[in-house]
């Protein structure tokens, strides 16, 4: 094993770490179960224009987080079908910065995009539901993370949900108290 492919391996069980951490003894389908609803709420309780507001150069605005959960979402739902229906297929990682850019998800309706992600949620969600044990235990190969069971996969993905909720609210009060920061800035001076 070389160097490099050492550091994606630590790479990849750091990222393994930290999504289960995030969901610690949480079940899995009902995280995934609750996203859309708290998208939903945040797009209903902020305005387009501050979900479209970036909280630091280079960082994704809100509404961008919501359309790469979307894409997430298209992605492992076809991971999940390519697990359950062959035996230890390949999996692609993706490129996420250039599908958010690519597909101009800051363009898009927030609502839009959360309706999208509801419908692919529950389409997945009905799947989920009807696995079996022994499928959660059935693997593919992914190309940047090696082995991966469905069991992983369904953790991992209520992991990253809570993830990225969690980045949509720090955006949101960042954007929020930018003002505020500036004029005590100014008081500071």
């Amino acid at each position: 094993m070389t160097t490099a492919q050492r550091g994606l391996v630590a790479s990849a069980q750091a990222y393994r770490d930290k999504m289960f951490k995030l969901l610690g003894d949480g079940n899995p389908i009902e995280v995934l179960a609750q996203t859309a609803t708290t998208l939903a709420d945040i797009v209903d309780k902020h305005s387009a224009p501050l979900l479209r507001s970036r909280p630091f150069e280079g960082k994704w605005t809100p509404n961008e987080v919501i359309g790469h959960l979307t894409d997430s979402e298209w992605v492992y739902g076809y991971r999940l079908r390519l697990i359950l229906c062959e035996d230890n297929p390949t999996i692609l990682g993706t490129n996420q910065d250039s599908w958010v850019a690519g597909l101009r998800h800051n363009e898009s309706e927030p609502s839009e995009l959360v309706e999208i992600f509801r419908v692919l949620r529950q389409f997945n969600l009905t799947v989920w539901r009807r696995t079996l044990p022994a499928d959660l235990e059935r693997t593919g190969q992914h190309n940047e993370r090696g082995p991966e069971s469905l069991g992983v996969m369904l953790r991992l993905l209520a992991g990253h949900d809570l993830s990225h909720l969690d980045q949509i609210t720090r955006s949101y009060l960042i954007n929020t108290f930018k003002p505020l920061r500036a004029c005590e800035l100014c008081k500071l001076a």
